[in-house]
This record gives structure tokens, C-alpha cells and sequence, in this order.
């Protein structure tokens, strides 16, 4: 196993993975880990755009840090975890959503997502990375 050079980390990043997130819950529950898109932009920050209604967001307002795993499935295995403090919260605006979408679902496809989710509001965290653990086990196999 080796670890990701910083070249090597971003453009895992950039490529088209669903990541795992995880937030600190509250009431003795155990962190919330959910599936999620995500967008990596050029400075190297992580945009989370969610529903400003669900538990996700109340729990990442609160705890103000996230954890984001991302991986690849079949081997040679590979992931990235970010260990990150939230730095920017706001409304998302829609062309946002609709590039976060288009990254996952194509143009067409990322457009009518967006178009069907209607004047739902939605919050969009950009999380600063703070720590980073990578793994690269494609020597291994």
C-alpha cells in the first residue's frame, strides 16, 4: 500500500465517485453516515449541497466539521478520506446544483434532476480540508 501524492489525491477526487459522510449526531446517536454527491473545486475545497430541511443539515450546521470518504470499489481498491471544517454555508444557488448534478447524471440528465427537485430549498456547505488520508493499494494486486 502507498498513499496518494497531492496530484494523484485531486484528480481521484475530481473523477466521478459517490462519497460517504459522515457528521457527529447528537442525542448518544452514533454519526450520521450518509451516500453523497459532492463536487471538488479547483482550490481544493468539497461542496455539499443538501436538502436545508433534512437532519444532515442540522447536524453538519452543528458539529461544523464532516468527514468524506470516497473510494474506488473494485480493485485495485483506492480512497481518500477528508477530515474537514465547514467554512461556507449558504443557499444553494441552481447553477450550482445543476453542476454537482451534471457531474453524476450528464447534462441532460443533471438538469432534470435539478428541474424535478422544483423550489426545494437547499443549503451548500464548502468544507475546507484539514486532514487527508489516502490509500493506493494498485501495487498490491
Amino acid at each position: 500500500m502507498r498513499h496518494f501524492t497531492e496530484d494523484e489525491r485531486r484528480r481521484f477526487l475530481e473523477d466521478k465517485r459517490v462519497g460517504v459522510l459522515s457528521v457527529a449526531a447528537d442525542n448518544g446517536r452514533p454519526p450520521a453516515s450518509v451516500p453523497i454527491w459532492y463536487d471538488y473545486t479547483p482550490d481544493g475545497h468539497i461542496r455539499i449541497n443538501t436538502g436545508t430541511n433534512s437532519r444532515k443539515t442540522r447536524l453538519i450546521e452543528q458539529a461544523g466539521a464532516v468527514t468524506l470518504v470516497v473510494q474506488r470499489e473494485e480493485p485495485p481498491y483506492q480512497y481518500v478520506v477528508v477530515e474537514g471544517t465547514v467554512v461556507d454555508t449558504g443557499s444553494a444557488p441552481r447553477e450550482v446544483r445543476e453542476a454537482i448534478a451534471i457531474r453524476y447524471l450528464g447534462d441532460e440528465g443533471g438538469r432534470a434532476f435539478v428541474e424535478g427537485m422544483g423550489d426545494t430549498p437547499n443549503t451548500l456547505f464548502t468544507v475546507r480540508p484539514d486532514r487527508w488520508i489516502t490509500a493506493d493499494y494498485s501495487g498490491d494486486v
